[in-house]
């Protein structure tokens, strides 16, 4: 193939695979969290690996860190996690989770931070996670414009987030498969809107998840298509992530490596994915039944994890419930929605608590 297309290989291991375990504490799945020497570990292997961006955690705005969870209260504590750069053009990256930490109290960029930093565009405030995208770009940041559900927006939003990223100059626009749902024609319908509309100097980035087993056949979708463009591809160690996690590092670095002239260092990921290994056990992440069937009913994955594991039902009766939630509430999960649901698909939720 040819080498003249630049892909980049992003690894989120430790912030996706940190808010997996957040999640999974949340819903008293597991107490599984990750230790200290492994966050480190975990970084410097990434670096020593040569990926050319390592995601190190989340920033957001919080009483006590949760390291735990690689979690952090500021863009200074999650940069001491940094390593030293095993290759010039190596970027640390660090991920909002939102607009809310107010811009005044980050620091325009400096060597010893992030040089790169990803924010989660909430679709409710769409304009508010722009312009906070916006404020970090003038501080200095390379930012990486996420917006969550791609596939929920319309083509007037989509202009909105193309517009914005270019009068930003962001360093990326994604395309992010959050519920795992996403066809190879999805990902060119989108791919060809970005790249018509995009700066050129803007990457477009994709981040798959693999709740119906596409991430890596979809990820070979975006990085054939016919573009000058950069592209970013992200991974995790072992497919780590939330829900059915995401497409693996040991695949795509791999394939990477011998159809796109990388030089990425096999074993060393491959120490990566022994430390992710002990994470692994209480099948935190990767594909099942529970996480197939909220992708193909289109719908919050969380809502599927709770009917199995917290009401006991069937993948039958998942499969009908799922297929009958409202509108309204197909995208947001919480528990109480979750009864609402039940109540109106004819269950007693209070019942099957009990059973």
């Amino acid at each position: 193939m040819s080498d003249i297309k630049e892909i980049l290989l992003l690894d989120c291991t430790l912030r996706d695979g940190g808010l997996g375990l957040e999640d999974a504490n949340k819903n008293k799945i597991s107490d599984l969290e990750f230790s200290q020497p492994d966050v480190l570990d975990v970084a410097e292997n990434l670096s020593k690996s040569r990926i050319d961006i390592v995601e190190l955690g989340s920033v957001e705005i919080t009483e006590i860190p949760r390291t735990g969870f690689a979690i952090y209260q500021n863009i200074e504590a999650i940069s001491k996690t940094m390593p030293i750069k095993k290759s010039p053009n190596q970027l640390y990256a660090a991920l909002y989770r939102g607009p809310d930490t107010p811009l005044e109290d980050i620091p325009k960029w400096r060597n010893d931070l992030c040089e790169a930093v990803r924010v989660i565009i909430r679709y409710s405030e769409l304009q508010k996670s722009l312009d906070f995208c916006a404020g970090l770009s003038k501080k200095g940041y390379k930012v990486f414009v996420q917006p969550m559900l791609t596939m929920r927006y319309t083509d007037d939003e989509i202009k909105q987030l193309i517009d914005a990223a270019n009068d930003m100059g962001a360093y990326a626009l994604y395309i992010v498969d959050s519920y795992g749902y996403m066809m190879p024609m999805d990902i060119e319908r989108l791919f060809l809107k970005y790249d018509v509309g995009l700066d050129k100097d803007i990457a477009i980035g994709f981040h798959a998840h693999n709740n119906m087993n596409l991430a890596f056949s979809n990820v070979l979708s975006f990085i054939n298509r016919e573009t000058e463009r950069r592209l970013i591809v992200d991974s995790c160690a072992l497919g780590m992530g939330q829900g059915a996690g995401n497409l693996q590092t040991e695949i795509i670095a791999d394939y990477l490596n011998k159809n796109y002239g990388r030089s990425y260092d096999y074993g060393v990921i491959l120490d990566v994915c022994e430390i992710i290994e002990k994470y692994c056990g209480e099948m935190l992440w990767g594909y099942s039944v529970t996480r197939l069937l909220p992708a193909i009913h289109k719908t919050a994955y969380k809502y599927a994890i709770s009917l199995r594991k917290h009401y006991g039902l069937t993948y039958r009766e998942i499969d009908e419930i799922l297929g009958k939630i409202p509108a309204d509430l197909v995208h947001r999960y919480t528990p109480e929605n979750t009864k609402r649901i039940l109540e109106l698909c004819g269950y007693d939720a209070e019942k099957l608590m009990r059973r």
